[in-house]
């Protein structure tokens, strides 16, 4: 099973250095296959993307994603792109620049929606309870949702303990995503 991780303002803060240095500790510690810069209020967005990218690269075996942005993971040389539920007319044009796209869903509609237009894959969440996210949709949506559709699917929403990816690891799950199960 996949791990993706997710970065988080308070946990790999936004001064450079710190956040350099939490950065290559964990991705050492949890050695993901996939990890997402993602900080929707850093003034120093494009220098700590940059470092996020060029680190997954360093430590190798990591696909590297950019969150929204799809000019910046391409500048940066980055794998991929995360895009939000909102974006999904963003998907060809991200495919286009030769990016790996995963996009946010939130229901087995929006999951077919990216599907079809050709997404790499979704994270699809809350699965678990997870603060301000919502009803969790639960394992057995989850399941469901995976015997529907061929799109790599994370599960995503409050995953922070072992007993919780063991669940979403005897699902047919390509991969489980999370902030919190990595800090």
């Amino acid at each position: 099973m996949q791990k993706y991780l997710i970065t988080s303002r308070e946990f790999y803060t936004q001064d450079s250095d710190i956040f350099s240095k939490t950065l290559y500790e964990q991705l050492k510690k949890h050695k993901p296959e996939y990890a997402l810069f993602r900080d929707k209020t850093a003034t120093n967005y494009k220098d700590l993307a940059s470092i996020f990218t060029l680190t997954c690269k360093e430590i190798g075996g990591i696909k590297s994603f950019i969150h929204q942005d799809i000019s910046l993971a391409k500048a940066l040389g980055a794998d991929g792109v995360h895009l939000t539920s909102k974006q999904f007319l963003e998907i060809q044009n991200a495919k286009s620049k030769n990016l790996e796209v995963i996009i946010s869903a939130h229901t087995h509609d929006e999951v077919l929606q990216a599907q079809k237009l050709g997404a790499d894959a979704v994270t699809y969440s809350p699965i678990f309870a997870s603060p301000d996210k919502g009803e969790p949709k639960g394992v057995d949506d989850l399941e469901e949702l995976l015997y529907k559709y061929k799109i790599k699917v994370f599960a995503l929403g409050g995953i922070v303990t072992n007993e919780q990816v063991e669940m979403i690891a005897k699902t047919k799950a390509y991969g489980f995503a999370s902030i919190r199960y990595f800090a």
